[in-house]
């Protein structure tokens, strides 16, 4: 390993609110990124367990169902970093964060990607708008939007619609100030989408501790 490779890998892993490795071996060497959740501490919120949640993989155009990191330098015009990616496609890298979130509240008897019988009580369908960084006058703004339904599998009816957008700024368009920029907008995102996920199931959040 290079003196450079060492300094790369030493500034990825001192980044806030990331856990990095680097892709040493294989095709172009790429820093590789995991977002946070909210918490994994259990979360009691006083109603005892009402139902399982099953999260589907959520929807998204082609362009997003990839693990690269996507940047805008336009309106129109698509690219990707050159340096790093997520660990999953955006799709299930969104997945994994919400069932880790769901799953950490009582309020359910199990969350998970796949029912454990048949079927769940709820299932949470979503669409992914925006996954990506826009490049701005004097840095980049991260915009993260998500499209959900919550559906009871009983008799597929849509118990609640929501529509969530989480954005922060960044200071540079540099990998080093995008990615806890692109962490600090999944915080955002993903407080929405579980304290709306809660309510639509009878839960209210400010209840649970």
């Amino acid at each position: 390993m290079t003196r450079m490779t060492l300094a790369v890998l030493a500034l990825t892993l001192t980044l806030p609110g990331c856990a990095a490795v680097s892709a040493l071996s294989g095709g172009p060497s790429l820093d590789v990124f995991e977002l946070r959740p909210l918490s994994d501490a259990p979360r009691t919120c006083g109603r005892g367990r009402l139902a399982e949640l099953v999260i589907e993989e959520p929807k998204t155009r082609g362009t997003l169902n990839t693990e690269r990191i996507m940047i805008r330098p336009s309106a129109l015009q698509t690219q990707y970093l050159p340096d790093a990616q997520w660990g999953d496609t955006v799709p299930i890298t969104l997945q994994n964060l919400l069932v880790r979130g769901f799953g950490s509240y009582d309020a359910f008897t199990h969350v998970g990607r796949a029912p454990l019988g048949t079927s769940g009580d709820y299932a949470l369908i979503s669409e992914i708008n925006d996954f990506n960084a826009e490049a701005v006058e004097g840095g980049a703004v991260i915009k993260l939007s998500v499209s959900a339904q919550l559906v009871n599998e009983m008799d597929a009816r849509v118990v609640s619609r929501g529509n969530f957008v989480a954005q922060t700024q960044a200071a540079s368009t540099r990998t080093a100030d995008l990615i806890p920029a692109f962490d600090a907008a999944g915080q955002q995102l993903l407080a929405q989408m579980t304290d709306w996920g809660l309510r639509g199931v009878g839960v209210n959040p400010a209840n649970c501790r």
